[in-house]
């Protein structure tokens, strides 16, 4: 699928933010439809095929975080959020709502677009059910459980691997604290995120060619983790 085929939905109460977005999702190649509340909204996700939803929180009928929560109860549709709350337990709150990404008010056109392009192609890789993720040097084979560096294969622990694979799963998509510790060690361990940064840090040990300077296995900061994206110039956050 070309990217004249996605069909965005740019869900934004001002209209002078709906422009703007628009007009830099067509320069981009993209076919993209407005609507400025949450009843426009779910009505052009129900009736009409959308590839990708950028939604603000802040609408006049409905919060931006129910819209989602709704969405997320029948559709798998990519949803980047645009707000200008930046903190972290928001930030943290909607990526467990199923936010794919969360872009802080103002924002570049550039990142918007960037971000989009990461947040379709994961769901295209979805939807193609590849076996195998390459991140630059790192090859991990989810059909035969390797992970390859350089062309060298890792002895990872069965911990160390899953905590690998459900990142690798969504590569670009960071992945919250509570999340990462429940799918690799259980609702009891949810809490327990100075458990994960040790593995974390015991990871990067074997999948980075600079440890302390980590390129694959990114932080953000007080949310969770990510694996980079061939698709993503985003930078590393180190701990």
């Amino acid at each position: 699928m070309t990217d004249g085929d996605q069909h965005v939905l740019v869900v934004d109460d001002e209209a002078q933010i709906r422009q703007f977005v628009r007009a830099g999702m067509e320069l981009g190649g993209y076919r993209v439809t407005e609507a400025a509340n949450g009843g426009d909204a779910l009505r052009e996700i129900t009736l009409h095929p959308i590839d990708l939803v950028i939604l603000d929180l802040a609408l006049p009928d409905i919060d931006g975080s129910e819209l989602l929560e709704r969405i997320r109860g029948w559709s798998g549709v990519p949803v980047i959020i645009l707000s200008v709350r930046a903190g972290e337990i928001e930030k943290v709150k909607l990526l467990e709502l199923g936010a794919d990404d969360y872009v802080v008010k103002p924002f570049f056109m550039s990142e918007l677009l960037a971000r989009a392009k990461v947040v379709l192609r994961r769901q295209s890789e979805r939807k193609d059910g590849e076996s195998a993720l390459r991140l630059d040097r790192l090859v991990i084979d989810f059909a035969a459980r390797t992970v390859e560096l350089e062309g060298k294969r890792l002895n990872l622990t069965p911990k160390e691997y899953r905590l690998l694979q459900v990142l690798a799963q969504h590569p670009g998509k960071v992945i919250t604290h509570q999340s990462l510790l429940k799918s690799v060690w259980g609702q009891a361990h949810v809490n327990n995120t100075q458990y994960l940064r040790i593995f974390v840090r015991k990871l990067r040990q074997k999948i980075e060619v600079d440890p302390n300077r980590p390129k694959i296995l990114l932080t953000e900061l007080g949310v969770g983790y990510r694996l980079s994206d061939p698709a993503s110039r985003d930078q590393a956050r180190l701990e």
